[in-house]
């Protein structure tokens, strides 16, 4: 059949990562959903293969600099792909986005509001019209110019720098000044300048004091170091900095995120006095809708703002249709269950799932039709509420005339698919096949696919599937009461100890707010107290474990340490005299230095966001020529890293330190990750996982409280109840966990769940139920309830 009447996508011995030569037919302007465990082969398909492929052919269709790009990116392993119309990618981004980035700016709802203030705004009398880019705070025309538009400043003061104002200079009355060498390099060029650095620092002349910590003035002098007895110290030429000065060079330039966050000690982080943290020029601010200023609409959630627009005065037709544009905007938005954020709300605060369903809402609005959507995980972070509207978004892209590809564990968003691509069975080298391709009922015939055995549960198909146990007793309870922050007013919340408990809600409800900061907040505050029930804390998330190629598995558990010391040992390399450096690719020596041992080098796309390819010198093994010649028991240290942990479990059996933190990974389910898989290519769901396997390899036996956000996603069913299995191991050891989450399954699991709500955003923020899984089940008012009694079975 001639290929622009085919209807499929008909992909042929698709090899990236773990598959094996797959071949798949996919339907054309339909929903098709990938399935399979973690680390099955299904993003190697979806995304390694077909969005990767779509492309590199439209590098391939412009500039003949953007095709030598190609060559460095590399093409998917695939021996053909047809039928494959251009491709848009809404993956999860591990990076987080800068701090300007705001919900405004993902979604480009902040140019249609500047340009409803612009065209349709109320000016003062005589005031000049503005053009839109006067109203951001990301222009030099809009941003404040005391706070370039960050609408926050960081100051010091004596009582920072200086927070023992009777200990003397030599003995670091300045705390803000480095330590080691530079730090008494300053103390000796202020004796060389004629201070007394021996007498107490509230001594000292009021004018000298100001003069030592707040000087702009770098004077440079001749320092006569006290000779030691061991060794010749020469005169030397030194300039002075003053405390301050150090302090917001080292805040602003340091690439140390450690001599960064030392820095932040000394610093006050306030609202900037000259905009009131508004972050616009006097000139923008003056200028209001609806009475109103920009800043204010930007403040409020979106479903508010809908409202101020939608019952705005008549302001003439450029206030209406512009009014109106801004609100068809607004709308899929809020229906993807996002319209408790406000546009000024910073991008870094949001989850991975909000961002991608910011991006999702955009494409709505875009119009573009005839494409594939790739999206990863759509449902990641939503409430069962909520996924059934972002059903009906895909159903909508879909019916615009596009192809929607979902890499998808939901079984809600699977049960929904048009198509299924099962692949697996298992993770890594266990799977990479595909078990099933075509309508979803056909995989109930499929004996070794495990996501028929969830999708079509019954207790003689899933014999894995865990019995209901008994609710655990609490061994007492941390109380919080009156907590106000942000949409959580005045919240009282009770959390037992040595049980499991989950917090449930719709997105935007407060969840993380009271478990991340309320309650981590209070059992860190009283750690040290005497008869305090917990003694550690441990807060599992989903940040990144790094955001380069140079961070990964091994480095970030340790389990590198141990490696660099066998080969350190071999016999080949104490010939050679050489130390654990030599096997470090973070360090010169044993490193390739085209790529400093990242394996990875950075290619810059065009006006395209930049991308990693492997480096042509080493070819991604990271280390140099000389360094791979030395090897432990047949296997270079490169070799070593591109082992799987179920491998490597196997290889250094016999080596207690590393068999330990092995075991941890494969028992929480990374069986499949190599050792030196990069952050990069990590998800969300599992740098939590290594955090958590991290921990239990570490065998504590004080009662340590486990806070999780959202432990589930990014997991396959059957994945889930290998993570439930050890969370529950923690709580039998004598140990507390507290979840966020949305998986119904594992809330019927729980001891306890603390529901929030009733909605997101100004409609949620207090606690609507708590008591047994049965209890909040029945709870009327509550979006869970239902939910929950569904997965009870009641």
């Amino acid at each position: 059949m001639h290929q622009s009447t085919d209807p499929y996508v008909r992909v042929r011995g698709a090899r990236e990562h773990n598959l094996r030569g797959v071949d798949v037919d996919i339907p054309r302007d339909a929903l098709t959903v990938f399935t399979g465990v973690s680390g099955s082969g299904k993003s190697s398909l979806a995304f390694g293969t077909l969005y990767a492929e779509a492309q590199r052919r439209y590098f391939e269709s412009v500039a003949p600099y953007a095709r030598r790009l190609i060559h460095q990116i590399g093409a998917p392993k695939v021996d053909s792909v047809t039928g494959l119309p251009p491709a848009v990618s809404l993956e999860q981004r591990r990076s987080s986005p800068g701090s300007r980035s705001s919900v405004g700016t993902v979604t480009m709802l902040s140019n249609s509001l500047r340009m409803l203030y612009s065209r349709a705004g109320t000016y003062p009398p005589g005031a000049e019209r503005l053009d839109s880019d006067a109203f951001s705070p990301n222009t030099a025309a809009g941003a404040c110019p005391s706070c370039h538009g960050i609408g926050r400043i960081h100051r010091t003061d004596e009582r920072l720098l200086v927070p023992d104002p009777d200990l003397s200079i030599r003995q670091g009355a300045v705390a803000a000044w480095p330590g080691a060498w530079q730090g008494k390099n300053l103390r000796d060029i202020l004796e060389a300048l004629g201070h007394d650095v021996d007498a107490p620092w509230r001594e000292l002349p009021a004018k000298d004091r100001e003069w030592i910590l707040f000087t702009e003035e770098q004077p440079v002098v001749t320092v006569h170091p006290v000779r030691d007895a061991e060794r010749i110290q020469r005169p030397y030429q030194g300039t002075y900095m003053s405390a301050h000065r150090y302090v917001m060079r080292t805040f602003a330039d340091s690439k140390s995120a450690t001599l960064r966050a030392r820095a932040e000690k000394f610093l006050t982080d306030s609202p900037c006095p000259a905009c009131g943290g508004r972050r616009l020029r006097p000139e923008a601010l003056a200028v209001t809708f609806a009475g109103r200023t920009i800043a204010e609409l930007a403040a409020v959630p979106l479903t508010e703002l809908d409202d101020v627009l939608a019952s705005a005065p008549p302001g003439g037709e450029a206030a209406r249709v512009l009014a109106e544009d801004l609100r068809a905007r607004i709308a899929p938005v809020t229906e993807l269950g996002l319209g408790y954020l406000s546009l000024d709300r910073t991008a870094p605060s949001l989850s991975a799932g909000e961002l991608q369903r910011l991006r999702l809402a955009t494409q709505l609005k875009s119009g573009l039709f005839g494409v594939v959507y790739v999206l990863d995980e759509p449902s990641a972070g939503l409430h069962p509420a909520d996924t059934e509207a972002l059903l009906a978004v895909l159903d909508r892209l879909k019916a615009a005339g596009n192809t929607v590809f979902v890499v998808e564990h939901h079984l809600d968003v699977v049960r929904h698919a048009d198509w299924l691509v099962d692949v697996g069975p298992l993770a890594g080298e266990h799977g990479g096949r595909v078990l099933h391709c075509g309508p979803p009922a056909g995989l109930a015939a499929v004996a070794e696919s495990a996501t028929a055995r969830h999708l079509f549960a019954s207790p003689d198909r899933d014999p894995e599937r865990e019995r209901p146990r008994p609710v655990r007793e609490a061994r007492g309870a941390i109380r919080l009461s009156g907590v106000d922050r942000h949409n959580l007013r005045g919240v009282t919340a009770e959390f037992p100890l040595g049980v499991f408990t989950a917090v449930t809600g719709v997105s935007g409800s407060g969840k993380s707010t009271l478990v991340g900061q309320a309650l981590a907040g209070e059992v860190a505050g009283r750690l040290a107290e005497p008869g305090f029930p917990v003694r550690r804390l441990v807060e599992v998330d989903q940040k990144p474990i790094g955001r380069t190629p140079r961070s990964n598995l091994a480095t970030y558990t340790g389990l590198f340490d141990v490696v660099r010391r066998l080969f350190t040992a071999s016999d080949e390399a104490r010939a050679r005299g050489w130390k654990a450096g030599r096997f470090s690719f973070n360090v010169p020596g044993g490193r390739c230095e085209t790529c400093q041992g990242e394996g990875f080098v950075s290619v810059e796309l065009l006006f395209l966001p930049s991308t990693y390819a492997p480096c042509p010198e080493c070819g991604g093994a990271r280390y140099n020529a000389e360094t791979l010649q030395v090897r432990y028991e047949g296997l270079t240290i490169a070799e070593v890293l591109s082992l799987t942990v179920e491998a490597a479990a196997v290889f250094f059996a016999e080596v207690p330190a590393a068999a330990r933190s092995l075991h941890a990974l494969e028992g929480i389910g990374l069986g499949y990750l190599r050792l030196g898989q990069p952050a990069t290519e990590l998800s969300g769901g599992e740098a939590q996982r290594i955090k958590l396997a991290t921990e239990l390899q570490r065998l504590r036996r004080d009662h340590t409280l486990y806070l999780l956000d959202e432990p589930t996603t990014g997991l396959h069913p059957a994945d889930v109840l290998v993570l439930l299995r050890q969370l529950h191991g923690l709580v039998d050891a004598g140990h507390s966990v507290v979840v966020v989450e949305h998986d119904m399954d594992v809330v019927a699991g729980a001891d306890w769940v603390v529901d929030l709500g009733p909605g997101g955003g100004a409609e949620g923020g207090r606690v609507v139920a708590s008591g047994t899984p049965s209890e909040v089940a029945r709870t009327p008012g509550s979006r869970t309830a239902g939910y929950l009694a569904r997965a009870l079975g009641v």
